[in-house]
């Protein structure tokens, strides 16, 4: 049986609770106490939270819940047990032949032996032909190589020795078949002789006339040719000619385009110049108009000066004038009449207070003004000294930063002189390394080269021996070629081998002097310093020896023994 522990789990069947026969009367204390040891076990489980279930209703309750599982699970072992079967079937059918499969099979593996057997067969063919094509190879190779050895210049001079035997040989059987000839037709046939040497003459003559008139068409031809020559040369002239007047025509041209050129210069220098002179002449007379402007504005100033000084003059002598004629006027009123004198002393006294008055206020407006001037140049002087103690400071301070300011400059200057220095003496170190390890790879350079020339010099030598032991074996195959031809074809036959012996002398290049053994046998040749050409003998008389000793007695033949020259 299961346990369900869900509180809001629907419970089925009786509920739990007190018998029918219990008293219904209890006391709080007893009823909690009794409910207590009944419902819950010894893990401190609650038996009114627990639900008792069939194995039936589980089992339902777990298909209905785990369903997807279940049949996911249900197919893949289906899957399985059909794979598996699957797999046990085709085991069992793969070896009947009875069947499609095993047919085609039985097919598939007699098409692969039969495949393979004829494979087999297509190699061994193709080794029979590889063999087939090398042996044909190798004779094309063994062909080339004695057509090329017989188109030797050797062998060549030596066939052609053996053909010079033949032609010989010829000759004398021709010669001797002459005189045969001769002796046997001597007295017998004068006639057809004559009528030969009439016919041999008739044709000498045709021929002396073919040939004269060749003769004169060669020389029509070669006037001609001399004609049209002579028109060709005549045309030249006449195309030289024109290129000339051409060219003098063209050279005119250029002389007067250059002239025209040098007008048009000419011509752009003196506009320049014009333009130059008359800008000249502008500024020299704005310079005289401002001066003259500036005498004018100084003989205005001047005027002006005169005319306020004599302005000034004029009041001060019309007031002293007005003072004398004021007084000669009162003189003359206090004479005149005395009433007259009071009544305008009266008004003169109220005129000269109003006149005093007057003259105080413009004195005092004036002093006003001299006061206002005064506060205003005593202002100015003070802002200047003011601005003047302003720029004297902010000058000061100028320098100071100026001074820190090249104080600064010249620590950064030190400061870069020295990592300048240090990246100079860091760059030398670098450079003095570099030229250490370049010096070591020149030494390395030097030394591969120095044993690269000694492997030269050793290959040099090698091949030179190969190549006088090639030329060992050449001479020695020439000379038994040369022998069997001269016992063989010549003397058998009997030919004169004198031209073979001469061609089959020892030693390579065909020359007349003395063969060098350390050079394979080699026979070179010394050919006169004339335009000719001829090559040299071998043979040294007694009057060489005397010519040798005229031209080349004393300490130039030491010279020449000590330099190592041989002649």
């Amino acid at each position: 049986m299961a346990t369900v522990q869900h509180a809001n789990f629907i419970q089925y069947g009786r509920r739990t609770g007190l018998p029918k026969s219990a008293p219904t009367k209890r006391t709080s204390s007893a009823q909690n106490q009794e409910l207590t040891v009944g419902v819950k076990l010894a893990d401190g489980t609650d038996l009114r939270q627990v639900k008792v279930l069939p194995r039936r209703e589980w089992n339902r309750i777990q298909e209905s819940l785990h369903s997807n599982a279940m049949e996911i699970e249900r197919i893949k072992e289906a899957r399985a047990n059909r794979e598996a079967l699957h797999a046990q079937s085709k085991e069992i059918v793969q070896n009947w032949s009875n069947t499609i499969v095993g047919q085609r099979q039985k097919k598939l593996q007699a098409r692969k032996l039969r495949e393979e057997k004829e494979e087999e067969g297509r190699v061994k063919l193709d080794i029979e032909e590889a063999k087939y094509q090398a042996e044909k190879r190798k004779q094309a190779i063994d062909k080339a190589k004695t057509i090329q050895y017989f188109q030797t210049d050797r062998i060549k001079s030596f066939h052609g020795a053996l053909l010079l035997t033949e032609v010989l040989k010829e000759r004398d059987a021709q010669v001797e078949l002459k005189k045969q000839k001769e002796a046997q037709s001597h007295g017998k046939d004068h006639e057809l002789l004559k009528h030969y040497r009439a016919e041999y003459e008739r044709g000498i003559l045709e021929d002396q006339h073919k040939a004269s008139k060749r003769y004169q068409e060669r020389q029509k031809v070669a006037e001609y040719q001399a004609m049209q020559i002579k028109e060709h040369v005549k045309q030249q002239d006449q195309e030289a000619l024109e290129d000339k007047k051409e060219g003098e025509e063209v050279r005119k041209l250029a002389r007067l385009h250059e002239w025209e050129q040098k007008k048009l210069e000419q011509v752009r220098r003196q506009e320049k110049m014009l333009v130059m002179q008359s800008h000249k002449e502008h500024e020299q007379n704005k310079a005289a108009i401002r001066a003259l402007e500036e005498q004018q504005e100084e003989e205005e100033n001047e005027e002006i000066r005169l005319f306020a000084a004599a302005k000034k003059k004029m009041l001060r002598l019309r007031k002293q004038k007005e003072a004398e004629l004021s007084r000669e006027v009162q003189d003359h009123k206090n004479k005149m009449t005395n009433l007259l004198a009071a009544q305008l002393k009266q008004k003169v006294d109220d005129e000269d207070s109003r006149i005093i008055k007057a003259t105080k206020e413009k004195e005092e407006k004036l002093a006003k003004e001299r006061d206002e001037k005064q506060q205003k140049l005593k202002k100015a002087l003070k802002s200047i000294a003011e601005h003047r103690d302003e720029q004297l400071t902010l000058k000061e301070r100028q320098e100071k930063m100026e001074r820190r300011k090249a104080l600064e400059q010249l620590a950064v200057k030190v400061e870069a002189d020295r990592v300048f220095n240090q990246k100079q003496y860091e760059k030398a170190v670098a450079t003095k390394e570099h030229k250490k390890q370049l010096q070591a790879f020149h030494m390395a350079q030097i030394n591969d080269r120095a044993e690269k020339e000694r492997q030269n010099r050793e290959e040099e030598l090698h091949h030179d021996e190969q190549l006088v032991n090639l030329l060992s074996i050449e001479e020695e195959q020439f000379q038994e070629y040369a022998n069997k031809v001269i016992n063989k074809a010549a003397k058998k036959k009997g030919q004169n081998p004198y031209p073979l012996t001469k061609a089959a002398q020892a030693g390579a290049g065909g020359g007349r002097g003395p063969t060098f053994d350390g050079k394979g046998g080699l026979r070179p040749s010394y050919m006169t310093a004339d335009g000719y050409g001829v090559q040299l003998p071998n043979c040294q008389r007694s009057t060489t020896e005397s010519i040798k000793s005229k031209c080349e007695s004393g300490n130039a033949t030491v010279a020449k023994k000590r330099l190592g020259f041989v002649w």
